[in-house]
């Protein structure tokens, strides 16, 4: 059955790719990118693929969550239920690396966008749909000060530290939701793929991009995740696994939840 799946950050590497498959299986596919000019590549990369499902395009930059609240407004004008949710959207370096409201932007791409934006389509999720999450084999601790602004990090430390938050958050919402709520998991789906992230950030050609792209749908679509929610998923050992298991204890791990709830408005 042809399901509606919105993938973030599908104008190229593995959220392009995601995409492609997906609409090569059927599905009707909303891609979502920053640039009209890439998004109406990817369209037609995706239209090529043998497929027939709906293409839909959704222009957003995820560093201003006002542009991420009206994507989601948009899709939901659109669109009566969404299947699945795919928050691939993600970025480690970039020239700017502090947003219009002084904050990182590792930590409002890679968290608070895809927590808002998850939180503005649950009205169009049922128990049958899943969100998948991308979080990534670097993890560490947050520093809550970095969160809110106040200090600077390196853009891997950043980077590293929204990942881990991303997934952590993807069982608290998991926990939140329970058994009437769509299935959250984060997933890692294998280390230096080569997407442009990792071609730029290490400067390394990256392993294929269907590793990625194969766990993803399975991700979405396959009986194994069906009951997995709020469980991180690591591709490099090909299980279910714990997140990063230090500096994170129940005490932090519930302050790190009320600031991010705190940070985004639904």
């Amino acid at each position: 059955m042809s399901k509606t799946i919105l993938v973030t950050g599908s104008t190229d590497g593995i959220g392009l790719e995601t995409a492609k498959a997906l609409h090569q299986q059927g599905h009707a596919v909303l891609l979502h990118g920053r640039s009209e000019q890439k998004l109406a590549a990817a369209r037609e990369a995706v239209m090529a693929t043998a497929g027939g499902g709906e293409v839909d395009v959704y222009k957003a930059d995820f560093s201003r969550l006002g542009d991420v609240a009206r994507l989601a407004d948009g899709v939901a004008e659109k669109h009566t239920k969404v299947d699945v949710l795919i928050n691939n959207a993600g970025i480690l370096r970039t020239p700017n690396e502090v947003t219009e409201d002084g904050l990182d932007i590792r930590f409002v791409v890679n968290l608070l966008a895809p927590v808002l934006l998850t939180r503005r389509l649950l009205p169009l999720m049922n128990a049958s749909s899943r969100v998948v999450n991308l979080s990534s084999a670097a993890q560490a601790p947050v520093n809550l000060q970095a969160l809110a602004g106040k200090v600077r990090l390196s853009a891997m430390d950043a980077y590293a530290q929204s990942k881990l938050a991303l997934t952590m958050w993807s069982r608290h919402l998991a926990g939140q939701l329970g058994a009437d709520g769509p299935v959250i998991v984060a997933v890692n789906p294998g280390s230096l793929l080569a997407s442009k992230m990792v071609k730029e950030g290490f400067g390394v050609a990256g392993n294929d991009l269907s590793i990625g792209v194969d766990i993803l749908l399975r991700a979405a679509l396959a009986d194994e995740f069906a009951s997995a929610s709020g469980q991180y998923f690591d591709n490099d050992s090909g299980r279910f696994s714990n997140p990063h298991p230090e500096g994170m204890n129940d005490r932090k791990a519930e302050e790190l939840m009320d600031a991010v709830d705190a940070m985004v408005e639904v």
